[in-house]
């Protein structure tokens, strides 16, 4: 029951995106991970170890970051707001895929969340796995918030140049690298309390769909970034030298990767 309410609060909130369609993977992710944070705090009020207790804060945390970021981001980038109008409106999409993809959607960030809710209801206290899991999410969660912050300064200072500097030297995704650490991290902190095959069932398909959505998300902003710097030497050196989402792999393109659509 517990989980059926994480998956009702993600509906309510990510139901925003019936008025602007990206906001089913943008606001209402964002905004309903802070809230299924703020949620498991509440159910668990007075019982839940310090760990967990991390954990439920870090989801809040993570969540109001990245949905701040995402409203500052809508009201004050001209660039990326030509982005999601390309993209179209709720209206330019027919209702029944609409709401298939809501309901995906919402049940996709209760599972990424399962994990901690798993560890709250068998009560296993702090453990090895829920401390490293924690340590693993809060690196994921500055990365991310480190690499928003280097693309917002350098776009700032040359809006029409990619950005190769900073964390972007090291990879060319870096904020998409951040939110699969974060959801790694969440997912080992959950492995000694899952107990029964919906368990890891839920757990694992939450883990597999965010990181399957980032890397969809990479093909894209390659695509993207091939049709405006393609041209440019510097930038066809740059993703010769730079993997495109995960360190020291040797991916540099996913573009041909028609299955990623996330």
């Amino acid at each position: 029951m517990k989980f059926f309410a994480l998956f009702i609060i993600a509906a309510l909130i990510s139901s925003s995106g019936f008025k602007k369609f990206v906001w089913f993977l943008s606001l209402g992710y964002g905004f309903s991970m802070a809230a299924i944070g703020a949620a498991l705090l509440v159910m668990h009020w007075g019982a839940a170890d310090a760990a967990s207790v991390a954990l439920c804060l870090l989801l809040v945390v993570y969540g109001v970051r990245l949905g701040s970021y995402l409203v500052y981001r809508e009201l004050n980038n001209a660039n990326y707001n030509k982005v999601l109008n390309a993209a179209g409106g709720s209206a330019a999409y027919p209702l029944p895929l609409l709401v298939v993809i809501w309901l995906t959607c919402a049940l996709l960030y209760a599972c990424e969340a399962s994990p901690v809710l798993w560890r709250l209801q068998a009560g296993v206290g702090v453990d090895a796995l829920g401390v490293i899991g924690a340590a693993i999410a809060i690196c994921g969660i500055a990365l991310e918030a480190a690499a928003d912050l280097q693309k917002n300064a350098a776009k700032k200072v040359n809006p029409h140049r990619f950005v190769d500097t900073g964390l972007y030297s090291f990879v060319r995704c870096p904020n998409y690298l951040g939110e699969v650490l974060t959801w790694t991290g969440m997912l080992v902190s959950g492995l000694g309390a899952m107990q029964t095959p919906w368990q890891w069932a839920a757990a694992l398909f939450g883990w597999a769909g965010i990181v399957y959505v980032m890397f969809g998300g990479a093909r894209r902003l390659e695509i993207r970034q091939n049709k405006n710097y393609g041209a440019d030497p510097e930038y066809q050196a740059y993703v010769r030298r730079v993997p495109i989402i995960l360190p020291f792999v040797p991916l540099y393109s996913v573009e041909k990767y028609t299955w990623l659509r996330g």
